[in-house]
């Protein structure tokens, strides 16, 4: 992947908006990159549809809150963005929040956050928002965890390998980073794995990637909670890794590791479908 020079910034009102910019910002100052902030939110009467009951009081109730949280975004964007050339606001599109979709297929990079379901912000968005959007866009995406301090991003990366096209799609996107770290891991799960790994070692190396290998063990339910674990022991600040996943009656249902990873991450992942 060619360095990112168009990043999709999601924008809402959840405590987590302001670190999500300032990542946001290292990155276009690291890049040279411009970073395009756009809210999306769905309206108080998508999710508060029994609001209609209470006709126009009720409806200029759900107007007031909906322009609050813009607000809150356009006012964290702006605080934090404040001087930079490389900073653009948009306005909300239509049709929230798939309207963002179709937004990043013009775009190199979303950043996004990982869902907190204890703010009280997690209602704007419907729960498979994450998921569906790297789906639907086709674009990768960095997404921040919603706790703890974000480090400098790609000094130590661990890749986590599989021979799919959503693994080689997320290892193409992390490049940048990867050709930038100190130092580089890659972990995959499964039998017969070593040709694969040494195959990816081989083309990381063409790319003037250096990469140690490792095997970490069977596939099973629990690779998900392994791999953060290793993450921790290598002390990296970044996991790449595909998007698994399946459509089922209009919702988008997470493979196992998948849905572990953005339930419990606790360093950002760039993760691409």
């Amino acid at each position: 992947m060619q360095t990112p020079k168009s990043i999709l910034l999601h924008l809402d009102s959840s405590a987590r908006v302001v670190e999500r910019i300032k990542v946001a910002r290292q990155l276009a100052e690291t890049f040279n990159a411009e970073v395009t902030g756009l809210p999306c939110m769905m309206s108080s009467l998508m999710r508060y549809p029994f609001a209609l009951e209470g006709a126009a009081q009720a409806l200029a109730i759900m107007q007031d809150l909906d322009r609050q949280c813009r607000d809150k975004a356009y006012a964290a964007f702006t605080a934090v963005g404040s001087g930079s050339p490389r900073f653009k606001w948009e306005e909300p599109m239509g049709d929230a929040p798939w309207g963002f979709a179709r937004r990043a297929l013009y775009c190199d990079l979303m950043i996004l956050g990982q869902r907190d379901a204890g703010d009280p912000a997690a209602g704007e968005l419907p729960g498979d928002f994450l998921p569906s959007l790297l789906v639907e866009s086709g674009r990768p995406a960095l997404v921040l965890p919603y706790a703890g301090p974000i480090a400098p991003i790609g000094r130590t990366v661990l890749v986590a390998w599989k021979e799919t096209r959503e693994s080689a799609r997320a290892v193409s996107a992390a490049l940048p980073w990867l050709r930038r770290a100190a130092t580089v891991h890659v972990v995959s799960y499964g039998e017969d794995i070593e040709s694969s790994l040494e195959a990816l070692q081989a083309y990381l190396r063409a790319q003037g990637v250096t990469a140690t290998l490792q095997q970490g063990g069977p596939q099973d339910d629990e690779v998900g909670g392994r791999l953060l674990s290793l993450a921790a022991d290598r002390s990296a600040d970044l996991l790449v890794m595909g998007c698994y996943g399946h459509s089922r009656a209009r919702e988008w249902v997470l493979g196992g590791a998948t849905s572990s990873i953005l339930q419990s991450m606790t360093l950002p992942v760039l993760m691409s479908h």
